[in-house]
């Protein structure tokens, strides 16, 4: 059963009551993907909820790996976060202008970094926008500088390594976040110079099915029988993954809602594994 002592996420009309808070922090985590032509940044400079600071996913990453926005070292996240202007204590918010898309990857890197005071705003900016709530543009009034101090959380995070073991040693379910054309192979992956297919032994939970509508996350118990639908076992550790460690992060928040504690996302997901001849794929 779902345990539902503890919520990731937080509700419009609960932010907006807290826009004021001195210790508050609202993230604007948009991204798009490379083919939709659009500048998230340029985005949140139009419009963005007041006071929200913009969080560069592709920069605010380990831009010395090849692979698309993997994790910083805990050294640069926290030289960014303090010239950000926020520290320990913090209370941190996060939204994208998709609804529920990328703010779930930078929920998960808060978390990886010790943070666990972070949420996710419910519904995004879309939701923000189609009741009516306050926006503001340009660039945001500059904040003091703040000591931040990253704990890495490993337990969070699964390396090809770790990934490779587990088809050793079946300890965990692999849940692919991709599309069913991408996961099978029928349709070609964007991003060039990757095999079609997916990890052996995966299941596939393309994470639309993990929302309502409306960009909200599903309710705790709808949640729990998406996964149970999708085969995962949900007694076992889960790994998420999916193509750039985008999307695997909206399974890992979903999973922690109905309080599944024991959960990683591969961070190169099918970007490296799809890359590397001679990792075993799956198709069909």
């Amino acid at each position: 059963m779902a345990d539902l002592s503890k919520t990731w996420l937080i509700e419009t009309d609960e932010l907006e009551r807290e826009l004021s808070a001195p210790d508050f922090v609202i993230i604007d985590a948009s991204w798009n993907l490379p083919g939709e032509g659009k500048d998230a940044r340029e985005e949140y400079l139009e419009e963005h909820i007041p006071g929200a600071l913009f969080f560069d996913i592709d920069e605010i990453a380990d831009t010395k790996n090849p692979l698309p926005h993997m994790l910083p070292p805990p050294e640069k996240f926290s030289s960014r976060m303090r010239a950000m202007g926020i520290g320990d204590g913090s209370r941190i918010v996060i939204y994208d202008n998709k609804g529920l898309f990328s703010a779930a990857r930078v929920w998960w890197t808060f978390r990886v970094m010790g943070v666990e005071d972070v949420s996710v705003l419910n519904g995004g900016l879309p939701k923000w926008k189609r009741e009516g709530r306050p926006l503001d543009s340009g660039e945001p009034t500059a904040r003091s500088t703040r000591h931040f101090t990253a704990r890495r959380n490993l337990d969070l995070v699964r390396d090809v390594d770790d990934v490779k073991a587990v088809l050793k040693d079946k300890s965990a379910e692999i849940v692919d976040a991709r599309s069913p054309d991408r996961f099978t192979g029928k349709a070609e992956e964007p991003r060039p110079g990757l095999r079609s297919g997916h990890i052996p032994g995966a299941h596939n939970l393309p994470f639309q099915q993990l929302l309502n509508t409306d960009g909200t996350l599903k309710p705790a118990p709808e949640l729990e029988r998406v996964f149970e639908e999708a085969g995962v076992d949900l007694s076992k550790p889960v790994v998420a993954s999916c193509g750039s460690g985008i999307t695997a992060s909206i399974l890992a928040l979903a999973l922690a809602e109905i309080g599944h504690r024991r959960l990683a996302v591969y961070d190169g997901s099918w970007a490296e594994w799809g890359a590397d001849q001679s990792l075993p794929v799956e198709t069909g």
